[in-house]
């Protein structure tokens, strides 16, 4: 098949999970879809708006649970390009922002195939929005960084500690929640307050979302407590402290809308 007659893979990004923050361009490509791989972080509302027609394959993978393996991903994307269908690969949140996206770009590259990304509002803007907490602040922050505190085959978190410990720096924690308790320590050790701010949101965006407060200190086992599971995003600094003046989000009421389309 040659190039020209090649269809493009999209990698869209389907965002936190409420389909309202969808982008205009990721509605259009999936309205349109003859195949769309999606991840387990997928809405089910932003599912009902693949067309009936089309092909729906899960390509889901958990943390620390085997799933599909990443290259198969990757060799399905090319097999469906060349079979001449209309690809989209959808991923919860942003392509780019540990989704995966560069990885299955290069395959795409590799293998002669044209592709897209269309980002995505990725889980550290929404979740932080949905929860009240601005990333950034005033007087109270000054910069974010983000991190996954999760690593390939539970390689040790090496992290510059210190750097990360800064008193005027939002932290922003991916798939932290099985280490949550090490990555408080870790910064404790490296300077950062005990009682320092933080947060932890469950399914931000979405009717089940779930916010639990407390410091660096007291919130992995708050965490505990309150039974939180995965997809949690957790957020560390001063920040955090205005969470519960600036709660707009209704979760009971989330559901009341209706889904773009």
């Amino acid at each position: 098949m040659s190039a020209s007659t090649l269809h493009t893979v999209y990698l869209v990004g389907a965002g936190p999970g409420d389909p309202d923050l969808l982008t205009v361009k990721a509605l259009r490509l999936l309205q349109t879809a003859e195949a769309v791989v999606y991840d387990r972080l997928v809405s089910d509302e932003v599912l009902d708006l693949i067309p009936a027609g089309a092909t729906r394959i899960f390509a889901g993978k958990a943390s620390r649970r085997q799933g599909v393996p990443q290259e198969e991903i990757n060799d399905m994307l090319v097999r469906l390009a060349r079979e001449g269908r209309s690809v989209v690969r959808l991923k919860g949140g942003d392509p780019f922002v540990f989704g995966r996206g560069s990885e299955e770009a290069v395959h795409l590259v590799e293998n002669g195939i044209p592709f897209e990304v269309v980002p995505g509002v990725t889980a550290a803007i929404a979740c932080a929005a949905y929860s009240g907490i601005p990333l950034t602040h005033r007087g109270l922050a000054k910069s974010v960084r983000v991190i996954t505190g999760h690593r390939r085959d539970n390689r040790a978190l090496d992290f510059d500690w210190p750097s990360l410990a800064d008193g005027e720096t939002t932290l922003v924690v991916y798939m932290g929640l099985a280490n949550l308790g090490l990555i408080a320590r870790e910064l404790m050790e490296a300077g950062a307050e005990s009682d320092r701010p933080a947060a932890a949101i469950y399914r931000g965006s979405t009717p089940d979302q779930r916010v639990v407060h407390g410091t660096l200190e007291t919130l992995a086992e708050r965490v505990g407590d309150a039974g939180l599971t995965a997809p949690t995003l957790v957020i560390i600094g001063e920040v955090a402290s205005l969470g519960e003046t600036l709660a707009w989000f209704e979760p009971a009421r989330a559901g009341d809308h209706q889904a773009p389309g």
